[in-house]
């Protein structure tokens, strides 16, 4: 990297972060429709910040549900062509008296992982922070007059609700979408000691079921003993899905799954890890999983089923004796190669309602999925990203599969043809989807600067 690119980048650090600030302070929930005009708040914050970089053309596209952003640059057909994808759609807040700060106030606070600094906010990792970190890299190569990629940003609202409108825009713009390689930075690293690409992906198949006892609510000394509790029922059926070695039960369930040779689940095992310090950080006793896996392989390469959700009755304050007409649980599976999301649904779906006893009727209701995916690690984009991360850690990064599930990427390759480099910056204990989200400034900082170099570097492959 030239000096002039680093002094541009050095220069720009308090402006990017007090930028990202204006960002995170748009309450972009997509999962709940009163925060509509949020959601396209922050497209138009997107849309004029891409503005703002003189590219070529700046779009957005209306969807069904909420919109696209679509921008671009085109320097030379010689040169290679960048996609970068991101999300500016976060996931709501809640519980809310779970967070020390604001969750839509940004604020940065100092922590024992990020002794520089953490942004806390909703989206400050997931993925405003990251999907921010492209805008600036390119703004910075543009700015210094180093840009010599082709870069197209796609950007969209719904990715934290299953991005049910981004397939068929892809499908019906695949010219507009046309690229060498796409990068993602929605992943984490290991540590910010130990860099990391994500080269794999887990699936997703998410169900929300209901079970139905009575016709309303009952007194439960008067019917207690009687009549089916919808809860016990429940409560027992989502206990049976899995047995004393932390195997899934429903039949066919491991069919599918890709079985990963010793090689490489050596290599897994070299990725540093203590278990210790692992229980610490998130006040855990011990560990529990699927008997004959280490912790890194129960989260990547292994299938799993947990509760996300599960409700009924009465959950107010104080005592109320009722014998409840329903209960609910939202149940999500990550799934690994090769296992199809429509058919795990299916498989779950016949399995659920064969264990319901007669005493209670049972719906299943199919939400979004999506499947694995797992990236070559041979290619001249991988090599750059490998190299450009080398370069700004000062360690060569490891290639590690994750836990999350990403499902456009499989998509992205089967309508655009098109893989993914996926180089996040996050870590894992930057509680996405939790309370207290925050994102390191260091982390920031270095994806920019990561980011740029994986530009150059692409450029002179």
């Amino acid at each position: 990297m030239n000096e002039s690119l680093k002094q541009y980048l050095d220069s720009e650090k308090q402006k990017s972060v007090e930028e990202l600030i204006n960002f995170l302070k748009i309450p972009s929930i997509s999962a709940d429709s009163k925060y509509q005009s949020e959601v396209r708040r922050g497209a138009q914050w997107l849309m004029d910040k891409l503005t703002s970089l003189e590219l070529d053309t700046v779009d957005l596209y209306e969807t069904p549900g909420h919109p696209i952003v679509f921008a671009e640059k085109i320097i030379s057909p010689d040169y290679p062509t960048v996609l970068f994808y991101g999300h500016y759609d976060v996931q709501p807040p809640d519980p809310l008296n779970l967070w020390n700060t604001e969750p839509f106030n940004p604020t940065i606070n100092k922590t024992d992982i990020h002794p520089d600094g953490a942004i806390f906010a909703r989206g400050a990792c997931d993925d405003k922070g990251q999907l921010y970190m492209q805008v600036k890299a390119v703004e910075a190569l543009l700015k210094t007059d180093n840009l010599k990629c082709n870069i197209k940003f796609i950007y969209e609202g719904e990715e934290e609700i299953g991005s049910d409108h981004l397939d068929q825009f892809c499908m019906a713009h695949q010219d507009l979408l046309k690229s060498d390689v796409i990068l993602i930075c929605d992943t984490s690293i290991l540590s910010n000691d130990t860099p990391t690409i994500t080269t794999g992906l887990r699936g997703l198949s998410y169900v929300e079921v209901e079970v139905t006892g009575p016709n309303k609510d009952l007194h439960s000394g008067v019917y207690g003993g009687a009549v089916a509790n919808p809860i016990n029922i429940l409560s027992k059926m989502i206990a049976s899905m899995h047995d004393d070695k932390g195997k899934v039960t429903i039949p066919g369930f491991y069919d599918d799954v890709e079985v990963v040779s010793e090689q490489e689940r050596a290599l897994i095992q070299e990725a540093p890890f203590n278990l210790e310090e692992y229980k610490k950080e998130i006040g855990i006793p011990d560990i529990l999983g699927e008997e004959g896996y280490s912790t890194f392989e129960r989260t990547s390469i292994r299938p799993t089923l947990d509760v996300n959700g599960i409700w009924g009755g009465y959950i107010g304050e104080g005592a109320k004796t009722v014998l409840p007409a329903k209960a609910f649980a939202k149940i999500s599976m990550r799934l690994v190669p090769f296992q199809d999301p429509d058919t795990i649904t299916k498989l779950f779906v016949d399995y659920f309602t064969s264990i319901a006893p007669s005493s209670v009727s049972v719906e299943v209701r199919p939400h979004h999925g999506g499947r694995p995916a797992v990236t070559p690690i041979d290619s001249a984009a991988y090599r750059a990203a490998e190299a450009a991360m080398t370069e700004s850690f000062g360690k060569r990064p490891l290639p590690m599969r994750s836990g999350g599930s990403i499902p456009i990427v499989a998509m992205f390759k089967e309508v655009l043809g098109t893989d993914s480099i996926l180089m996040g910056f996050g870590l894992d204990s930057d509680s996405i989807h939790s309370p207290n989200e925050h994102f390191g400034l260091f982390n920031f900082y270095i994806g920019i600067e990561t980011i740029t170099s994986f530009l150059m570097k692409l450029a002179n492959k």
